[in-house]
């Protein structure tokens, strides 16, 4: 009877925690962090940030330049660092490391320390960890270009921090006086011009008693107050503490001067630690709550939440505050201060797919800035970012942003100059950067000549090219009707639209590449990774067709051979030819041990691809497929992805998935309709409109629609307008066990295809 009586006391006191738990609760930061370079479940680090802020900072477990900053597998930490990555493929800059010792050392494998993830705690806003060598309490809370770390010492008489600033170029100099250490880090992997600095600015809370400076050609030399070389260090001590006793770190940096570092660091002003603990918990809150969940499934919560948490760090803020208060930047590209917002950190041949669609919906006053952002990268660069970080990188293909501007301003963001947008997306449509060939469009002659990149001429991955160019042709060309474009600068835009056709192979029924004289590569495997593609194969980038789902449909010869070959997707085995690469890459073995056929949910290309039986008049097949994929790729662990989180894009998915809907083709103003995934959910719109999702009857098994209305209104298409969700209401979804094949069979039930459009 006591047992009965504790357990029901357990239950309720679970039940009532669950109950009164905030959104930023349910949050792992430490998800995807089981990662190496071999096998990706994220490549994620824990992220201890403000949404979209400008630093980040991070636990630091590989050695100085490891792309992979954090493994979960690792067992020692060599100090806070403070990051600026995306990526480890695209790795940092702006980096330098903070680690408290209780010894006089600098070198990083003698500083480092054992710790255990029992005796670490990992969220948004707050780090803490016991690093058992030293037998020291490291803690961190940040604001969006400062942060305060406190340190709790045991009984000693060598309470050392170490401040390293990195090789590749860096200063550090020691104002005992003051009880500050400033400095500069130069260390980067690309993305900048000659003269890149990130200075910073830390202040003690306790007299400095001992100092002591490190170069990486002369070693650790004490009582030196300053040093200059290819790798800077500080170390500085403080009097005896007794135990418990702590030192507190204010601590900012700044793109653009010391002085502005110093006043950045008025973001933590004479707060306490506690008070920008409690400060920085709130905002996200604020941030994560703009999404309600309401479900019994506490895992399924956290994974949720953990991928909205990833949604809203990148783009990053880079631009800071000045004397007056206004938004200045360091341009990455002319090395100056510049006027007004600029971010970075993202590749827009991820997230156009569902991270930016999610900020228009969801964070529309953040995109506004962002589209700012991009105006101010063109002035000063004569070109769009493709993968920024901070500036123009060499990474992927197509020509997105075009798409990332259309489908704001399409959507309803206004504030800021969509003219240079506009002539920014027409000079990228047709221009190449001359340094670096991945942003505008390399090969766009031979694409607006013969209609596709030849595959044949020394330009690798042409089909992805071609396939993705056309969308964009399609983003233009809608963005230039909305602005009221003659139709004489239209009309190449509106033609370029459907090179999709250029590339599509009868045989088939995949696309191909295509060669200058117009005769298909050959020979052609469809399992042959990148090559015509990137990162992906036939079967993957044969849906890239976001606008036209129903040209395509045409092409393969009606929606009976269309939805053939989506169900191929799953049933063709995980075969694979690595021959492209030499090896096989990490997204091969993502979509090789999935046991989902040759589906690659870790990458890009296919995500959107399930949605697609919507427009075959199928619909209840995508309900089965996102339900799977939702069930087993993600969870809140630290393999919780099943490839890449790539900036936001793969939790995005997540997000939007478990909402019912999804944007296949941003720029159409529409969602596209999968199934939901919580009870409820209730999100707060822009201009205080509330959207409800209610699902009846959610159970495992029941993953298909059975009825659906809005506003108590009998609903049968496969997809939403943007306009029907901001104005907010009701939607609600009867699941069943079994799909009903009555439901969105309609032709007038498919969503928007550019076909449809156009005049036959």
């Amino acid at each position: 009877m006591k047992t009965m009586r504790f357990l029901l006391l357990f239950m309720a006191w679970a039940a009532y925690g669950v109950a009164n738990a905030e959104p930023v609760d349910y949050v792992s930061t430490l998800v995807g962090t089981l990662s190496k370079h071999s096998l990706s479940t994220g490549n994620t680090y824990p992220a201890v940030a403000m949404p979209w802020g400008m630093n980040f900072w991070t636990p630091q477990t590989g050695k100085m330049g490891d792309g992979w900053q954090y493994v979960y597998t690792e067992d020692k930490i060599r100090g806070l660092k403070q990051t600026h990555q995306p990526s480890p493929w695209i790795n940092d800059y702006g980096q330098f490391a903070i680690m408290p010792t209780t010894r006089t050392v600098f070198n990083e494998d003698e500083r480092a320390s054992w710790f255990s993830h029992k005796a670490e705690v990992a969220t948004p806003y707050y780090y803490k960890v016991y690093l058992a060598d030293w037998d020291v309490t490291a803690e961190v809370t940040p604001t969006e270009r400062a942060a305060l770390i406190r340190l709790t010492y045991p009984e000693t008489s060598e309470a050392r921090v170490i401040i390293d600033a990195f090789d590749g170029g860096s200063h550090v100099a020691i104002d005992a006086d003051h009880q500050r250490v400033t400095g500069f880090t130069s260390k980067n992997s690309g993305g900048v011009p000659e003269g890149f600095k990130n200075y910073f600015v830390i202040e003690f809370s306790q007299p400095i008693s001992f100092q002591a400076c490190y170069s990486g050609d002369n070693g650790l030399v004490e009582d030196l107050p300053a040093v200059w070389g290819r790798h800077a260090g500080a170390v500085v001590g403080f009097p005896s503490l007794k135990r418990g006793q702590q030192v507190t770190l204010r601590v900012a940096s700044s793109f653009i001067s010391l002085e502005q570092a110093i006043r950045n660091l008025k973001e933590v002003g004479s707060r306490s630690f506690d008070e920008v603990k409690t400060d920085g918990r709130n905002r996200w809150n604020e941030v994560l709550g703009r999404v309600e969940v309401e479900d019994s499934n506490v895992d399924h919560l956290r994974t949720f939440y953990s991928c909205l948490y990833r949604s809203v760090l990148f783009p990053r803020m880079f631009y800071e505050m000045d004397a007056d208060g206004q938004p200045v930047h360091y341009s990455p590209h002319t090395g100056e201060t510049c006027k007004g917002y600029y971010f970075t950190d993202t590749g827009f041949w991820d997230t156009f797919r569902s991270l930016f669609p999610l900020l228009n919906l969801l964070y529309p006053e953040m995109n506004e800035k962002m589209q700012e952002g991009l105006a101010n990268c063109y002035k000063e660069s004569g070109f769009l970012p493709e993968w920024a970080s901070p500036g123009h990188r060499g990474c992927m293909v197509g020509n997105n942003s075009a798409s990332v501007v259309a489908d704001a301003w399409l959507k309803g963001l206004r504030g800021y100059d969509i003219e240079t947008l506009w002539k920014a997306v027409v000079h990228g449509a047709n221009a190449v950067h001359p340094q670096v060939p991945s942003t505008g469009r390399l090969g766009y002659e031979h694409y607006n000549k013969l209609g596709y990149v030849p595959y044949n001429i020394g330009i690798n991955e042409s089909v992805a090219r071609t396939l993705e160019y056309a969308y964009d042709d399609w983003c233009i060309y809608q963005l230039g009707k909305s602005l009221g474009k003659s139709e004489k600068e239209l009309k190449p835009f509106r033609l370029r639209a459907m090179n999709y056709k250029n590339v599509y192979d009868a045989e088939t029924h995949l696309m191909r590449g295509r060669n200058e004289d117009g005769s298909f590569q050959s020979p052609f495997s469809p399992l042959k990774w990148g090559d015509a593609f990137t990162e992906g194969n036939a079967w993957h980038y044969t849906w890239s067709v976001f606008h036209d789902p129903e040209g395509l449909i045409r092409l393969m010869g009606g929606k009976e051979v269309f939805v053939q070959m989506l169900d191929s997707v799953f049933s063709v085995p995980p075969l694979f030819d690595e021959s492209y690469y030499g090896g096989v890459i990490h997204e091969i073995r993502e979509m090789q041990i999935m046991n989902m056929g040759n589906y690659a949910h870790g990458n890009q290309p296919i995500q959107h691809m399930i949605y697609l039986y919507d427009y075959a008049g199928q619909p209840w097949k995508a309900q089965r497929w996102v339900r799977e994929v939702m069930d087993r790729f993600y969870s809140a662990q630290p393999d919780g992805y099943c490839g890449d989180e790539d900036n936001g894009q793969t939790s995005a998915w997540y997000v939007f998935s478990a909402m019912g809907f999804y944007p296949v083709c941003p720029g159409s103003g529409q969602y596209v309709l999968g199934t939901p995934y919580f009870d409820k959910m209730t999100l707060h719109l822009p201009k205080g409109k509330t959207l409800t999702i209610i699902a009846d009857n959610q159970q495992a098994d029941n993953c298909y629609v059975g009825t659906m209305t809005i506003d108590g209104q009998a609903y049968d298409k496969n997809y939403l307008e943007h306009e029907t969700l901001m104005q907010g209401g009701v939607i609600n979804y009867q699941l069943q066990a079994k799909p009903n094949q009555q439901r969105g069979i309609a032709e007038s039930a498919a969503p928007y295809s550019f076909s449809k459009t156009l005049k036959r």
